[in-house]
């Protein structure tokens, strides 16, 4: 591994971390690569542990910032480092909207393990991880690139499966909650109850929290998540957020009259 990058993901406190080879990668997203002429050659994956502690009515990820925020933080200044290095080289850092798929080449690197959920479960953190990249054309051998791994299963216990409110996660639903949460316009009475019986008004958590590998699961060292909680979302709180402030948070993409609509149906 180049000690460069290890040295820059101590400081972050960064601890699970591996390059790849591109060319091992799965590319979901080839428009991204063509529209800026960028030939990639290697692939610094890292996840970015979130984990606090148990909310009230939102998703763990959702009670702080946007985490978004600290992916372009952590890879904006990552760019910055290797580019003094690599002056010639190209990068580009991604979190979501990657050209390559995140999970499987977290999977890949040996970052964690795929649970029937469909999340990455990493041995430290669990699944409360987001996963973010940067993609350069610095050849992978240069970086210290590792082969790519077997990817390995969890134990298939199926409390994820059997904890699902919509069953998505048995073939049963259409569905997760978490987007039904996200869904704008009016929604269905049975989905409104479906939201009052998990106690969520963004986000859903239901599948993490049974799943046996979070029992355990350590909260995240990075001071980012730990500022600026909700521990409970209401009306209030969502009122006295100013324009600023609400652009803040990761609700905020789908704008204030959902997350209102979803604090009035559930009562808070």
């Amino acid at each position: 591994m180049n000690e460069i990058i290890s040295s820059f993901f101590e400081e972050k406190k960064i601890e699970y971390f591996s390059v790849l080879d591109y060319s091992d990668c799965r590319e979901i997203n080839h428009g991204i690569m063509a529209r800026e002429n960028f030939s990639p050659k290697s692939v610094i994956t890292f996840l970015i542990p979130y984990y606090t502690a148990p909310v009230k009515n939102l998703s763990v990820y959702a009670a702080s910032l946007d985490y978004h925020l600290i992916i372009r933080e952590i890879t904006g200044e990552l760019i910055a480092l290797l580019s003094e290095k690599y002056p010639r080289n190209s990068f580009r850092g991604y979190g979501d909207h990657s050209p390559i798929d995140e999970r499987h080449a977290a999977l890949i690197a040996g970052l964690g393990i795929l649970g029937d959920s469909g999340l990455l479960i990493n041995e430290k953190y669990g699944t409360f991880v987001f996963i973010a990249d940067v993609v350069t054309d610095i050849p992978p051998d240069e970086l210290g690139a590792a082969a790519p791994r077997e990817v390995e299963l969890c134990t298939h216990c199926g409390a994820c499966r059997r904890a699902c409110p919509t069953g998505i996660l048995r073939s049963e639903g259409d569905d997760c909650l978490s987007a039904i949460t996200q869904r704008k316009g009016e929604l269905a009475d049975f989905e409104v109850e479906m939201m009052r019986k998990c106690d969520t008004v963004w986000g859903c958590d239901v599948c993490q929290l049974a799943c046996p590998y979070n029992r355990e699961v350590q909260k995240t060292p990075l001071e980012f998540f730990h500022l600026d909680r909700i521990e409970c979302l209401t009306t209030d709180i969502l009122e006295s957020f100013s324009k600023a402030d609400f652009a803040l948070r990761a609700f905020a993409w789908r704008g204030r009259k959902t997350v209102a609509r979803n604090l009035e149906k559930l009562g808070y």
